[in-house]
């Protein structure tokens, strides 16, 4: 199942694709003065960092690209380590590895984001940047973890992938660290099947990711720019057709926040009773995003039995969002002889070992969590149980008497 936007395509996104088709123009560049012409990245981009709240965006065809574009544009590489959590996407890993740089795995706390205790505890000499990912559209403890970074001269990025449209104590999740990064994948927030944004605030990160992401070009492609381009780009560029229907997408954003709080507080409310129940910690309750609810069981054996009632699975089982699935992080997999960025000649430290059971703390975590699906029903987080965003409060009291019918025969 999809996450929330692509439960409310309509009318609105067949209208803004239907511009670009008979523009006949697909490109994300064209001139002004060409009706043919519309513009939809570029309209994207600023409607994207006006939502934000920054000065810039670049557009990019995903969530992975925005993570790779956002580390090259700060400069990240090799002989670099990037603090990460051990619960996220494979993405956020598998970009600093493209990067040549190397993840140092950190801790998770009940928030289900990095504990900055143990980020702390990370740090070395070799650190150049806390990858920051706010997991199931909740925010991570960006005070301490912004601080961590001032105090030791760190890069902050925030990997919002599943939180486009949250916010921290009032500021949009992307626009508190130095570059923020977005998905628009099938499973997020708004969706046209994928693509991606990085948000910065700082001019010279912008100039660079979007080199990175054009040919080396400087943003906009003003001029010839011959003898003018700071260094070798790639081709990550979106199109105007993905662009269109995000954003139409964009326009259900108000929405989608409406109904997934609305639906989580019902839901949260129908079962905060059963005893030895507990939910994830919440930095900025008003400012989450709401696509899912987290419960805690006092054990791991009462979560995977719970969870085997509702035909669903404790978050330590939920595929490759879990850093002990992933086999080809664990193993050091990548595609070139080089091997793992551990063994450039650049890089100073000692081998790097991941291995199950590394992060101790993150895995009785998950081994007694359980995802309810609010408005993201996906085997690989965990969340294959519960609401969609189309739901009404029908739907949300029978999950809730689904799920008190299961906990009911284990807590005792």
């Amino acid at each position: 199942m999809p996450g929330p936007g692509m439960d409310l395509i309509g009318e609105e996104e067949k209208q803004q694709i239907l511009e670009v088709i008979e523009g006949g123009y697909l490109f994300r560049y064209g001139s002004a003065d060409d009706p043919a012409f519309k513009a939809k990245v570029y309209g994207l981009e600023q409607a994207v960092a006006g939502l934000v709240g920054v000065p810039y965006a670049v557009a990019v065809n995903s969530g992975t690209t925005a993570l790779l574009v956002a580390l090259l544009g700060l400069g990240i590489g090799a002989g670099d380590e990037v603090i990460v959590p051990g619960y996220t996407f494979i993405a956020s890993m598998s970009s600093i590895v493209y990067a040549r740089a190397v993840p140092i795995l950190a801790e998770v706390d009940a928030t289900l984001n990095l504990d900055p205790e143990d980020v702390e505890r990370k740090i070395t000499p070799r650190t150049r940047a806390i990858m920051v990912v706010h997991m199931l559209g909740n925010a991570a403890r960006m005070d301490a973890l912004a601080a961590i970074a001032d105090a030791h001269g760190l890069l902050l990025i925030e990997d919002c992938a599943q939180a486009f449209g949250a916010s921290y104590k009032g500021r949009m999740l992307g626009s508190i660290g130095d570059v923020g990064t977005y998905s628009f994948n099938v499973y997020k927030t708004v969706t046209a099947g994928d693509g991606g944004m990085v948000v910065t605030s700082d001019e010279t990160a912008y100039r660079r990711c979007f080199a990175v992401h054009d040919q080396g070009h400087s943003p906009l492609r003003t001029g010839v720019e011959v003898g003018r381009r700071p260094f070798v780009g790639l081709d990550f560029r979106m199109t105007e057709l993905t662009a269109a229907v995000i954003l139409a997408q964009l326009g259900k954003l108000a929405l989608i926040r409406t109904r997934l709080h609305a639906n989580k507080a019902r839901l949260k409310a129908g079962i905060a009773d059963l005893p030895g129940l507990t939910f994830r910690e919440l930095p900025d309750p008003e400012g989450e995003l709401a696509t899912l609810l987290t419960v805690f069981l006092p054990t791991e054996a009462i979560a995977r039995a719970v969870a085997a009632e509702l035909g669903t699975k404790v978050v330590a089982d939920s595929g490759w969002h879990v850093y002990s699935n992933m086999e080809q992080l664990l193993e050091k997999r990548v595609p070139t002889a080089e091997g793992w960025p551990d063994r450039q000649a650049r890089y100073s430290g000692p081998e790097v070992a991941y291995r199950k059971g590394m992060l101790p703390q993150t895995d009785a975590l998950l081994a007694r969590a359980i995802n309810i699906g609010i408005g993201v029903r996906d085997a690989g987080l965990g969340s294959a149980f519960g609401v969609t965003v189309r739901d009404g409060a029908d739907a949300v009291d029978a999950c809730v008497d689904a799920f008190r019918r299961a906990a009911d025969k284990h807590l005792r």
